[in-house]
């Protein structure tokens, strides 16, 4: 898996039933500066935002709710939530990585509970 740069790529999500997976745009956020300022002062997003090292997030100053997957270290959801704005999401002891997008996108990409995702950087 290597270490990821601040940039732009595609999230893939993996279906059980052997379907191709779900090709989903995708930002990656790993400085400090990056992370810190994820999805403040934006009013919408296309597609996701990984934001790595990571497990936890706020959603203080938000202009919109957003759905966060808590990713372990092989990419595996360990929870799905729906954050509205101006709350502190309680930090996920096995996440290493949070995946961000507006509320609803994680359910239509098939992103639950123990699903498998993958990055293609660059």
């Amino acid at each position: 898996m290597g270490r990821w740069q601040d940039t732009r790529g595609t999230l893939l999500v993996h279906a059980d039933d052997g379907r191709p997976p779900t090709p989903v745009p995708l930002e990656i956020a790993t400085s400090y500066r990056a992370r810190t300022r994820g999805l403040l002062g934006r009013d919408f997003l296309d597609g996701a935002l990984l934001l790595s090292p990571a497990n936890s997030i706020h959603t203080f100053r938000m202009r919109f709710p957003i759905d966060v997957a808590y990713l372990d270290r092989a990419l595996q959801v360990v929870a799905v939530r729906t954050m509205p704005p101006n709350r502190l999401g309680l930090p996920r002891l096995r996440a290493r990585h949070v995946l961000e997008a507006r509320a609803g996108a994680m359910a239509e990409w098939g992103v639950r509970a123990g699903a498998r995702v993958s990055v293609e950087a660059g």
